[in-house]
């Protein structure tokens, strides 16, 4: 796995509003946490297991098991960016937009169907169905800043889904 941050990510981060913090969910090795403190941002990184960050100067590290923690760890902490890439627990979606301050941007990228054919993840759970991130947008009332779905050769071949998202600002937090 590349520890560059992923094209889309770094393609649609300037649309993170400069103050408020960045969420990186499910940040593994932290690649994504690295780029936007490199941008300026108070990141916090947050991953079941946190042993693949080590020591980041600067940048908040979590551990939480989102799936069998019964709950948003986070409270009403809101974050100016949430990014999760190559990652999918749909019970958090209401808590993601939720957890988007107004103007906040969701960038969101992993593995959806017909990704079976390329190898793993092929179980069903852990893969998006078409549309179905801009299905969340909608629900949550975001605005879609830009939408990809369809088989990318780069970093692997894949079945990618992807959204960039904001919040309003008119929108209550």
């Amino acid at each position: 796995m590349s520890h560059a941050p992923s094209a889309w990510v770094t393609r649609h981060a300037g649309l993170v509003p400069a103050t408020g913090q960045v969420l990186d969910l499910a940040a593994g090795s932290g690649r994504h946490s690295i780029y936007f403190k490199k941008l300026g941002h108070d990141v916090l990184a947050l991953d079941r297991d946190v042993s693949g960050l080590g020591e980041i100067a600067g940048i908040e590290v979590m551990a939480a098991d989102l799936e069998t923690l019964g709950g948003w760890p986070l409270g009403d902490r809101r974050f100016a960016g949430i990014i999760v890439t190559n990652y999918l627990h749909r019970p958090l979606f209401p808590s993601l937009t939720h957890a988007l301050a107004p103007g906040g941007i969701l960038i969101y990228e992993t593995f959806a169907h017909g990704n079976e054919h390329f190898g793993r993840p092929s179980n069903p759970d852990f893969l998006l169905q078409p549309g179905e991130l801009l299905e969340v947008a909608r629900a949550a009332g975001l605005l879609v800043r830009a939408y990809e779905h369809g088989e990318v050769s780069e970093p692997r071949p894949a079945v990618i889904q992807r959204i960039a998202a904001q919040k309003p600002i008119w929108a209550s937090s």
